[in-house]
């Protein structure tokens, strides 16, 4: 990843000296610069993803030249330095747009700990616009080995028309995996339409799968398409299949063979051009082999399978989701954008996150919601108590109020 840019506004060679070395450690790309008009001319040329601004230059003063940047509609982070500026300079360079105001003589943290936050604040716009822009869709966020190789998996079996079976635990985004697949398919641009098997009644999900006729049950007012007709031309994901019924089973067996059925109640067969992407929680071998799983239906199912990895698997890419799921919830609902203390990110990453991707927008929603400071910090955590895990390691469990 191509590190973060930074430009240095100071007029003394001295300063330039001691932030470009404190930001080289950091890992940041620097270049200084010692006058207004030097800033603004480089501005024009390079992109920069954060200025370090002093106000006392020569010519141009550096409030001049954060007024002349912002309006140009530019949304680089700026941090405005002095030696000697007074409370209401300090108060007129945040009006005029700089995220922060640091005073020499400086210090390391201070400077470290304020670009961080701007840069974070940043991203976190950034991804807000992009979200707003795009619209709220599939995404599979992260760079984790695991994560690099599910979308490896998603990219070969994409354009397939081969049928998966997707395997995971509750809200790792087994769906958001259909969904991608699906997008990455010939049949993208027809339906993708999703059933959840564990949430229909056994005596309802034919109807739900196969349609029926008016009069085929008590209740049936009107005849229905089911979801295999609604899917034609594109893509049914049959979520939890392993909740299925046997009976069911049978007749989703036969359905994927020919590729016909016949609505309840109905004496007609309907043929579709359906790709079938099934999921479920569960083992299926072990279903199988407790004679809750017809074996002839999970070869059917499991052309292509992939594993959903839980949340717990690539902790590493935690910071990267929690920016992802801020920026769609704030989208959302209009709410402020927040950003996380290193302290809370830590304790965020910590924690073994038995509901997963699922568990973690929950928790980040509360606290865009909830939280009326700008940072995030342990103590708005406290709902996240500490305790031992079966292995002795301390994780954490969520079970208190904010």
């Amino acid at each position: 990843m191509k590190p973060e840019s930074i430009l240095i506004v100071d007029d003394e060679p001295g300063i330039r000296e001691l932030l470009g070395q404190i930001l080289g450690d950091e890992g940041y790309e620097t270049q200084a610069v010692g006058s207004g008009e030097e800033a603004l001319a480089l501005l024009e040329q390079e992109l920069f993803d954060l200025v370090l601004l002093d106000i006392w230059l020569p010519g141009v003063n550096g409030v001049e030249v954060l007024k002349r940047l912002k309006a140009t509609g530019s949304d680089i982070p700026v941090i405005v330095i002095s030696g000697h500026a007074s409370a209401e300079q300090a108060v007129a360079a945040i009006q005029a747009g700089a995220h922060d105001f640091l005073e020499k003589p400086l210090s390391y943290d201070r400077v470290v700990v304020s670009v961080r936050n701007a840069l974070k604040q940043s991203r976190l716009e950034r991804r807000v616009q992009a979200v707003l822009e795009r619209g709220v869709g599939p995404r599979l966020t992260g760079s984790s080995p695991l994560v690099q190789e599910l979308r490896r998996q998603i990219s070969t079996a994409g354009p397939t028309d081969g049928r998966v079976l997707i395997t995971g635990a509750n809200g790792t985004g087994k769906e958001v995996v259909a969904r991608l697949l699906h997008a990455n398919s010939k049949r993208a641009s027809g339906p993708f339409v999703a059933l959840n098997c564990a949430a229909i009644p056994s005596e309802l999900i034919e109807s739900e799968l196969f349609g029926h006729m008016k009069g085929a049950f008590t209740g049936a007012v009107e005849a229905k398409r089911g979801k295999f007709e609604l899917a034609d031309g594109g893509t049914l994901f049959l979520d939890e299949v392993g909740d299925m019924s046997l009976l069911t089973q049978a007749k989703l067996l036969r359905v994927l063979q020919e590729q016909r059925f016949t609505r309840l109640g109905g004496s007609r067969e309907i043929s579709v051009d359906v790709r079938v992407i099934a999921a479920t929680n569960k083992s299926l071998e072990d279903e199988i082999a407790a004679g809750r799983f017809r074996q002839d239906l999970f070869y059917r199912l499991n052309v292509i399978p992939i594993v959903v990895p839980s949340l717990a698997e690539r902790h590493q890419d935690i910071p990267e989701l929690v920016e992802e799921l801020m920026a769609e919830i704030v989208a959302e609902t209009g709410a402020r954008p927040k950003r996380f203390s290193e302290e809370a990110m830590a304790r965020l990453t910590a924690y073994p996150w038995p509901g997963n991707v699922r568990e973690l927008r929950n928790v980040v929603e509360r606290l865009v919601i909830m939280v009326p400071d700008e940072e995030i910090r342990p103590k708005h955590l406290g709902f996240l108590s500490p305790a031992a895990g079966s292995d002795g390691v301390i994780g954490f469990r969520a079970d208190g109020e904010l």
